[in-house]
């Protein structure tokens, strides 16, 4: 087929456009809380729904893939990406209540598409290049943070030179959406390994099984009672209701599979990969905020496109980095995580921007190769599972990043600020503290800062004309982002420990290699899936 190069790269701006919506919403953070009065934890909600909807899209999408075809999915996501843009753009400040219902449905949607194309590009990509998964997948994956590079100059130029109004902002991700409907217009599409060979949707689900669809289900259960059903009923019973859908999913999968309890192996990666959501695209959707508010906005931005920019010319570097310095993508994957960890704690304390420069320089490293390396270790030992695995892996990923990550970090800069606060000038904080408290998980609540009036601390001290009390908050709040950063920290070292485990787990079995369906399914330590 010679239509191969001309679908890497249709995939390659289908996930650029993602990127460029993602990083004009993270520069555009401080835009939202200052006209809406958003507080820290629920500027995490609404960045969660970009990430929440896109496990959505990708699961349904892997999960269709196989069965309907790719090209009626990049039709649905294209028209979901124009709708998404409408639903955001009615937000108005004269109802805030109103404006974060049509944030959140924005972002949501936004999200959705992002997933619908990432379920398309994935196994496409797999699949034209059986050979170099790790390659490819990682040059596919560059144009995330190209997206990112790019949106994030288009926001230092519209947002902090020119004032342009976020709606503006936002808008410009139409282009490269326009550009991949066009790339992938007419073009025959391939289909996956276990579609060829046959398989029922029943025989890819195999390997995943009970224990993957375990992680995908709590996911979703939190989902549910954190986003659905707490609107409209007490926090109790939407946790039940919650928890009572995710039961029911597992069960739903549990009898696709035939009660397969799936491979150990990849339960693992689904876990990794969780934790991979949550460092990585958490982190992203905060870091121009944090690094911003500890320095300058402008400052911020330009140290987010910096490790963007790192990001993009390392993910050409994948087949260099496994062939010639001879690392397994394993192997890849724990670097990663040990420079990720090293890189937060580092930024954590930076004083100035070559301090942050070289500290983001190592957490960018770190981050680089975390996503697509992970899809290729799962198409590389599962290929019968077609599309569903690594779905199911992105979808875990960003559902962690929005539930997780996201909101994890907007709860705990709420709560490291009001602690600050309350420690230096307790009699302040008694009169910024925002209405509702913010609440992550099983931590206690914690009620952060009101954002119209930290926004103004902060621009009052951005102008040299701040009070001795919107110094205090701004110095709390830049004590806050500290130690956020330190507390994100703690998530690339578990996984630097997961990733030796299955370092060492290949090495007991002769050493990592790919498996095709004839091989038979990938061998996992325990509880492997029944044959097909």
């Amino acid at each position: 087929m010679g239509n191969e190069r001309r679908l890497l790269w249709a995939g390659f701006m289908a996930i650029l456009a993602a990127g460029v919506g993602f990083a004009i919403r993270g520069g555009i953070f401080h835009d939202w809380q200052a006209e809406f009065g958003f507080t820290g934890g629920q500027l995490g909600a609404i960045g969660g729904f970009g990430f929440t909807g896109f496990c959505f899209g990708i699961v349904i999408g892997g999960m269709l893939a196989d069965k309907l075809g790719y090209g009626w999915l990049v039709i649905a996501a294209f028209a979901l990406h124009v709708l998404s843009a409408i639903v955001t753009f009615m937000a108005s400040p004269s109802n805030k209540d109103a404006a974060y219902n049509f944030l959140c449905a924005g972002m949501f949607i936004f999200a959705y598409a992002n997933g619908t194309l990432e379920a398309v590009a994935n196994p496409l990509v797999a699949t034209l290049f059986p050979q170099n998964r790790t390659h490819y997948l990682n040059i596919l994956h560059a144009s995330w943070p190209g997206g990112m590079i790019i949106g994030g100059v288009l926001g230092w130029i519209l947002d902090d030179k020119m004032q342009v109004h976020w709606k503006y902002q936002l808008a410009l991700y139409l282009i490269p959406t326009v550009a991949y409907g066009v790339m992938f217009l007419g073009q025959h599409m391939p289909k996956s390994e276990a579609s060829k060979k046959g398989l029922s949707l029943g025989d890819m689900f195999k390997d995943v099984g009970i224990l993957g669809g375990a992680v995908v289900c709590f996911l979703l259960a939190i989902f549910f009672e954190k986003n659905v059903l707490s609107l409209f009923m007490g926090a109790g019973a939407a946790k039940t209701f919650g928890y009572a859908i995710g039961a029911v999913c597992l069960a739903g999968m549990a009898f696709i599979t035939r009660f397969s309890l799936g491979s150990m192996l990849l339960f693992v990666l689904f876990v990794a990969h969780a934790l991979v959501g949550a460092v990585e695209l958490g982190t992203d959707g905060w870091i121009q905020n944090i690094t911003g508010s500890i320095l300058s906005s402008q400052e911020g931005k330009f140290l987010f496109v910096f490790t963007s920019s790192v990001m993009l010319g390392l993910r050409f570097c994948g087949h260099f980095i496994e062939k010639k310095i001879g690392l397994s993508p394993v192997g890849i994957l724990l670097v990663c995580a040990i420079l990720a960890c090293i890189g937060l704690n580092l930024t954590s304390g930076v004083n100035s921007f070559v301090m942050a420069l070289l500290a983001l320089t190592v957490y960018g490293i770190g981050k680089t190769f975390f996503w697509p390396t992970m899809l290729a270790v799962a198409s590389d030992r599962f290929p019968r599972t077609g599309a569903v695995a690594i779905s199911f892996m992105g979808g875990i990923g960003m559902l962690s990043a929005g539930l997780i990550g996201s909101a994890g970090l907007g709860y705990a800069k709420d709560r490291f600020t009001a602690e600050d606060l309350k420690k230096t000038n307790v009699a302040i904080y008694e009169k910024v503290k925002a209405d509702k408290p913010s609440s992550f998980l099983f931590f206690s609540e914690a009620t952060g800062v009101d954002g119209q009036k930290l926004g103004a601390a902060q621009e009052a001290k951005a102008k040299g004309k701040a009070t001795a009390e919107e110094i205090a908050i701004t110095d709390s709040d830049i004590q806050g982002n500290r130690k956020t950063l330190v507390a994100d920290s703690f998530i690339p070292a578990m996984m630097a420990a997961i990733y030796l485990g299955i370092l060492l787990y290949f090495k007991a079995i002769g050493g990592y290699k790919p498996v095709t369906i004839d091989a038979g399914p990938a061998p996992a330590p325990a509880a492997a899936a029944p044959p097909a």
